[in-house]
């Protein structure tokens, strides 16, 4: 059995697709594409997918990630243009690789976001982003299902920094843009947490929704404060695998044979 890792979009519109829609769409593109899966076992099979920590319905993503298995081995890039042939615009097929290192959800302890805050100057998002960074713990509401709960969004984040929208924005008011690295804790913290956040220790309203996308998810390195990619290790593992013979390797000649 041979499995795949692939690393996909939500773009555009599409970043209002449920998980549910996304699996419905992306198993339509496996038969579409012709994909041998494996199946499990049992009175209602189902394709052998594994999805690796969704980003929220309403956010866009750059960095999705899943892992499929097959009965019969693909070659990853191949496979990657033949899905992405069959799945809608945003929802695009970005990388392909063959998994040959275990624990793919182990490797995403974190995620880059960006915020776009319209209606929003530069300095007064700096300036929230100064106060929630110094405050020791930020508490914020989420409802769930069992309820409203309430829960500290400060720690979870590891960077928060402004910058100015790209581009010339003549008559279209102030922007800003809020670039944020989050940690995979339990609960998990959303870039909506951390602009609650901002609302109660700064005062920041954004007088429309941000929009929001998430730009990458991996490993999270103390040391340097970035996100590292997760399919890295795969693509190592297969440039540092001894290479396969072109043949078959000579046969030993035969003892005891006479030669004219």
């Amino acid at each position: 059995m041979q499995r795949i890792r692939l690393r996909y979009t939500k773009r555009g519109r599409l970043r209002f697709t449920s998980h549910r829609d996304f699996q419905r769409a992306f198993e339509r593109a496996l038969r579409r594409a012709e994909v041998p899966m494996a199946y499990s076992a049992g009175f209602t099979p189902h394709p052998k997918v594994s999805y690796a920590n969704a980003a929220p319905t309403g956010t866009g993503s750059e960095a999705e990630y899943l892992e499929i298995a097959l009965t019969e081995p693909r070659d990853p890039q191949q496979l990657r243009e033949l899905l992405d042939e069959s799945l809608p615009d945003g929802l695009d097929i970005t990388d392909a690789v063959e998994a040959r290192t275990p624990g793919l959800a182990d490797r995403l302890t974190a995620s880059v976001w960006e915020l776009r805050l319209d209606g929003v100057t530069v300095e007064d998002t700096e300036r929230a982003a100064a106060a929630f960074l110094a405050a020791d713990a930020v508490e914020v509401q989420r409802k769930t299902k069992n309820g409203m709960r309430t829960f500290d969004a400060r720690a979870a984040v590891a960077g928060l920094e402004a910058a100015p929208a790209a581009g010339d924005r003549p008559g279209q008011g102030p922007c800003a843009i809020l670039r944020l690295v989050v940690r995979h804790v339990t609960p998990a913290v959303r870039p909506d947490d951390v602009l609650s956040g901002l609302r109660a220790v700064a005062d920041l309203a954004p007088p429309v929704p941000a929009a929001v996308t998430r730009l990458a998810q991996g490993l999270f390195d103390e040391e340097s404060g970035t996100v590292t990619d997760p399919l890295a290790p795969d693509r190592e593992a297969v440039t540092a695998a001894p290479p396969k013979a072109a043949g078959l390797a000579a046969a030993p000649e035969p003892t005891g044979a006479g030669s004219a």
